[in-house]
């Protein structure tokens, strides 16, 4: 079940032929194309639609789903899903048509294996925040384990604790500052670039056809580059033998995640495979990269504690990557697979909460873990999703021009010289709402995975039963961010790209147990969280585990787009229909996001 787990939520396939709207697009690869779903109103009826056909082999495996396990989830609704629909199609798209269907707290029959489904705010603040310690991320550690072995995500919680108090004060204050130096000049590289690529245009033409999220991909790994390692990928303007490792590894990992049989973990095979063989050969040359950047900073120490490291005058400092505070931290360990950990933690803790840390005290994270399966971790969540942020803002924008030219006008009356300040990014609260509204309608991943450590009463959620839901222990449950973010009974016009939805309170009597959305409720966040809006908003998680970076990961994605439309006006080169969509660790295009980018006039 792990491996069509797996397959089911990276693989492409059209959305529902019988929805339609007029923003975002998706298509199968190699099918039909097929726009984002409109979500049915409350008082739709989902009887007058027929149901489909199934195919002796979902027949069995539903029967079989109710054999093993009918009877262990209570009076819980049940979706009965067609194995044939997984072959082909992201999970999380089924998860919101039966979401639709069933309401917002199901059971999902695949095969031998049961799952809970929760699509509710108040369900999901009691997974995530009153009782997170009881689950651990279950069956997505047995899809990551080929990759990421005993690594990070294993780590039992209190080695997580440990590592927490580590890696937290490296996001102070100054620390952030610098941190947006190093994004402005990584993005005024992609500035440059594309000045460049409009100023050779063919045919006298004043603009020029660009991947933009090819450009995103550049400029998320020139990011952690600079600022974790202190090392210059430079990979906007050309390509190194370690860049060409850094995406060779990320096409492997989703290969691994997408494949229904972990061949690679076969005697000899790492030898006789081609593209195995090409594997560990990029992670070598990774590993040479690190070692070497790793033993040039403990060189170099300078141990401090960590108050003193905090008031470093960082505008000064050669050297202001997280590695060079982390080395330096007096009393933290200094062990190169010990600073590649707290590296990962915390490029994990504000890129994506796509990994949940694992509660199994049987690990030791000193002693077990893998510099390659760190490595590899923190790649997936610092690289691709910056890069997916980014490319489904402009996406967005490019098919609305009045919310373009708003958006421009901020970054007109607020940036003067190209240079952005943190005092800046404060004023520039239309660019972050378009980065959340993002965030909302392409959740960054769409599914969380949990497991149930030991027996546990999931509350009934909107419209569930008021008793709520006995769940065994072992219990796997989806946690589909897709349908929170999109739920009909939460949002207005949940499927509409509205930025100014978050500046606006939403409060719904009638939903028992829910506070609502209130932008007061988080006095100073620059950014929407879960807290404003009570776990209806997701996109780092929430509760203890929440990622402990995530404004530095929404910093640096402000910062990239305004510079971006302070230069630039930019539309699609074609339809947005023809913008497909695929899904690995993030959701993303499946031939690049090509536009017209022009200079502003």
């Amino acid at each position: 079940m792990a491996a069509t787990a797996a397959t089911a939520a990276a693989t492409p396939l059209p959305w529902p032929a019988d929805v339609a709207a007029p923003h975002a697009s998706s298509s199968a690869r190699g099918g039909r194309r097929r726009r984002l779903p409109v979500v049915r109103c409350q008082s739709s009826s989902v009887d007058d639609k027929p149901k489909p056909k199934r195919s002796l082999l979902d027949n069995a495996s539903n029967l079989l789903t109710n054999l093993l396990s009918g009877g262990s989830l209570g009076a819980m609704p049940v979706a009965e899903g067609a194995v044939t629909d997984l072959f082909g199609r992201p999970l999380f798209f089924s998860l919101y048509d039966w979401f639709l269907e069933h309401g917002s707290v199901y059971k999902l029959a695949f095969g031998p294996k049961s799952f809970v489904v929760v699509s509710d705010p108040i369900v999901a603040r009691h997974i995530l925040r009153e009782n997170a310690f009881c689950y651990d991320k279950g069956v997505l550690a047995e899809i990551l384990k080929p990759i990421m072995g005993k690594g990070l995500i294993p780590a039992d919680l209190d080695t997580w604790k440990q590592r927490r108090k580590v890696i937290t004060p490296g996001f102070h204050a100054l620390f952030i500052e610098a941190m947006v130096r190093v994004f402005t000049k990584c993005s005024e590289r992609t500035i440059s670039k594309l000045e460049d690529l409009i100023e050779r245009g063919e045919h006298g033409q004043n603009y020029s056809i660009v991947d933009l999220e090819a450009e995103f991909s550049n400029l998320a790994l020139d990011i952690i580059g600079l600022g974790v390692f202190n090392f210059d990928f430079d990979s906007v303007t050309k390509e190194s033998p370690v860049i060409k490792a850094v995406y060779g590894t990320l096409f492997e990992a989703e290969h691994r995640s997408t494949f229904y049989i972990p061949y690679w973990n076969l005697p000899l095979t790492r030898w006789i495979v081609p593209r195995q063989r090409k594997f560990h050969s990029d992670l070598k040359v990774i590993n040479d990269c690190l070692d070497g950047l790793i033993k040039n900073a403990k060189e170099t120490r300078q141990e401090a504690d960590v108050e003193k490291l905090q008031q470093r005058d960082y505008s000064s400092l050669k050297d202001a990557s997280l590695l060079r505070f982390l080395v330096d931290m007096r009393g933290a360990d200094v062990d190169d697979r010990q600073v590649v950990i707290n590296i990962v933690l915390k490029l994990v803790s504000y890129a994506v909460y796509f990994f949940p840390h694992r509660a199994n005290k049987s690990t030791k994270l000193h002693v077990l873990c893998k510099l390659r399966d760190d490595l590899m971790t923190m790649l997936i969540a610092g690289h691709e999703t910056t890069a997916a942020v980014l490319t489904w803002s402009v996406f967005l924008l490019a098919q609305d021009p009045t919310k373009m030219r708003k958006a421009q006008a901020e970054v007109d009356s607020v940036l003067s010289n190209g240079t952005i300040t943190v005092n800046q990014l404060k004023k520039l609260e239309y660019i972050r709402l378009i980065i959340v509204e993002a965030l909302r309608l392409y959740p960054q991943p769409p599914l969380l995975i949990r497991r149930a450590l030991q027996p546990d009463k999931l509350p009934g959620g909107y419209n569930g039963a008021k008793e709520g839901y006995e769940i065994p222990a072992g219990t796997d449950i989806f946690l589909s961010i897709y349908n929170l973010h999109r739920s009909p009974y939460f949002w207005d016009r949940p499927n509409e790209f509205e930025p100014e939805r978050f500046s606006v309170p939403k409060k719904d009597e009638s939903i028992e147990g829910w506070a609502g959305f209130d932008p007061d409720r988080s006095p100073g966040a620059m950014y929407p969280n879960e807290i404003i809006a009570d776990f209806a908003f997701l996109p780092f998680g929430g509760g203890p585990r929440k990622c402990v970076g995530d404004q530095f990961a929404l910093l640096e994605s402000t910062v990239a787009l305004a510079l971006l439309l302070q230069k630039f006006d930019v539309e699609l080169r074609g339809s947005p229909d023809e913008v497909e969509m695929v899904t690995g660790a993030t959701i993303h295009t499946k031939s690049g996001l090509w536009c017209r980018v022009r200079r502003r006039t």
